[in-house]
């Protein structure tokens, strides 16, 4: 009786500790919000993806100095993508299951859809951080997806202002990745210049994933042969790299324009000064434009993040800093960290924080911004500039670029897709 007794006891001790162990974990587990970044850590857009962790790292320890959020500190979860879209989604599972309230991450747009459809089952929010195909926020827009950089659609339209005006009349060729990215900007892009015959204005195609230097060369002797005198890039990435080494080799800089439609500065450092001269393309931001708007709150982003990493910050870095501190302003705004709470208080808000105002539009989730036309410096004055990073001349800056709601509408339609996101 005696030897039952004391097991008993011991038993009771026992259970009662680690009832007493799983409270104080799940105690320390509910005293920070967290939130996922899913991301290239590695592969062809891992320099994107690297900018995205240290914007969103710049952006958490700056709230957290100030006090957190609803009393807590934010902490950032982090997940390699390598750009691959199942690999994504599995992340998103992994995300969830150690308490992500919100996930964000992006580059290639497969894969920011599919871990947003993921990210739909789970009931949570997922804002696409780098991604420019038209069908994130339209054929395959739904209610958790968010998108904070610009379209193919809305870059192709900025570019045309600059185009349509200075290089009317040209001969274009496209050279394009074989991605549903690649294609959806050089089919927005021809639309919007006129250049949609394949005669007049023909197209090369490159492997996607991984092309090689081959595939690259092949291509562009078809641009030489072509007699164009505009040459579009359509490549992101280290493809775009491969692709201004081949063009450089080739000497094609000397007799056509080159147009890279979608430009980071990661992407321009790692070509380097001499390969980027004079290539023209479109960016959501770069860290030029508070200082030529005078835009305050955007100034002190850039000298905070210079102070922390020793470099200027490129658009993938703002896009992450912004959706964090987007995503705290909505949980300030409502009190909560719901879901449907959150959604509702996004949709159609207005707001100012690194350059003029955006909108989250509330019929696709599209970040209504400006877009700005760039073109990277001569060489020797990058070489001079502070940090060497004073790639990008802002030539124009367009707003009111993005896809109107009936144009919207007609696309789902025609491709049976309902006409409010679910």
């Amino acid at each position: 009786m005696l030897y039952r007794t004391i097991s008993s006891a011991v038993i009771v001790s026992l259970l009662l500790g680690a009832l007493s162990l799983r409270s104080a974990a799940s105690a320390e587990a509910d005293k920070s919000i967290k939130i996922g970044l899913n991301y290239p850590a590695s592969g062809r857009y891992k320099e994107q993806g690297l900018a995205q962790a240290r914007g969103a790292l710049l952006a958490i320890k700056e709230i957290n100095a100030s006090g957190g959020v609803m009393g807590k500190p934010l902490e950032l979860l982090r997940s390699n993508t390598a750009s691959k879209p199942e690999r994504a989604a599995d992340n998103v599972d992994e995300l969830v299951k150690q308490g992500a309230i919100m996930l964000f991450g992006g580059a290639s747009s497969s894969a920011t859809v599919a871990a947003a459809a993921r990210a739909a089952e789970h009931k949570r929010i997922y804002f696409g951080t780098l991604g420019y195909d038209n069908e994130i926020t339209g054929l395959e827009g739904q209610r958790y997806l968010f998108r904070e950089p610009y379209s193919s659609y809305m870059a192709a339209r900025a570019l045309a202002e600059y185009m349509n005006t200075y290089l009317k009349d040209k001969k274009f060729f496209y050279l394009t990745a074989g991605s549903s990215e690649g294609w959806s900007m050089e089919a927005a892009l021809r639309s919007f210049t006129g250049t949609q015959g394949i005669t007049s204005h023909p197209a090369a195609r490159t492997p996607f994933p991984n092309p090689v230097h081959r595939d690259f060369q092949a291509a562009l002797r078809k641009a030489a042969e072509s007699g164009a005198d505009v040459l579009v890039v359509n490549q992101l990435g280290e493809d775009m790299v491969l692709a201004l080494n081949e063009i450089y080799a080739m000497d094609l800089k000397e007799k056509m324009t080159v147009i890279v439609p979608n430009l980071t500065l990661g992407m321009a450092q790692a070509a380097g000064p001499g390969l980027m001269e004079n290539v023209i393309g479109a960016v959501p931001w770069t860290w030029k434009v508070p200082y030529k708007y005078n835009y305050a709150r955007g100034k002190q982003f850039v000298e905070a993040f210079v102070d922390e990493y020793q470099l200027h910050p490129s658009s993938s870095a703002a896009s992450a800093y912004s959706i964090v501190y987007q995503f705290v302003d909505a949980v300030k705004r409502t009190g909560s960290t719901d879901t449907e709470a959150l959604i509702a208080a996004l949709e159609n808000h207005h707001y100012k924080l690194l350059k003029d105002e955006q909108i989250w539009r509330d019929f696709d989730h599209q970040n209504q911004q400006t877009v700005y036309v760039v073109r990277s410096r001569q060489r020797d004055d990058i070489m001079l500039s502070n940090l060497r990073e004073d790639y990008f001349e802002i030539l124009l800056d367009v707003d009111e670029t993005e896809m109107e709601e009936d144009e919207w509408q007609m696309v789902r339609t025609i491709n049976d897709k309902p006409l409010v996101l679910q």
